[in-house]
């Protein structure tokens, strides 16, 4: 992954309310944790700053063995979570982004 270009004034908003939001696996456990920004990577690219989630740092980049991280324990991650890019959505319409997740 190459350097990312520098965030613009509404990706910098969007990463910001997504850290305030705290951990969405936390979340979906029922607990609420301080959270920094995973970027959501597709063959081996940064999809961009829009395509972030807040991630704890166990389920970021923990070493997967107290919960599942994203970074070393990523399929057992998407079997309890769901996939980055549907926690993304979720996210989305908890924000009233969009009006719900089509599944």
């Amino acid at each position: 992954m190459g350097p990312s270009k520098p965030a613009t004034k509404i990706e910098r908003e969007w990463m910001a309310r997504a850290a305030d939001h705290g951990c969405v696996a936390c979340a979906k456990d029922g607990i609420s944790s301080p959270a920094s920004i995973h970027h959501i990577v597709q063959g081996n690219r940064r999809m961009g700053h829009l395509f972030t989630l807040p991630l704890c740092y166990p389920h970021h980049q923990g070493d997967g063995r107290r919960v599942p991280s994203v970074h070393f324990a990523k399929r057992t991650f998407v079997q309890r979570y769901g996939s980055e890019l549907e926690l993304l959505a979720g996210l989305q319409v908890e924000f009233g982004i969009y009006d719900k997740v089509v599944t």
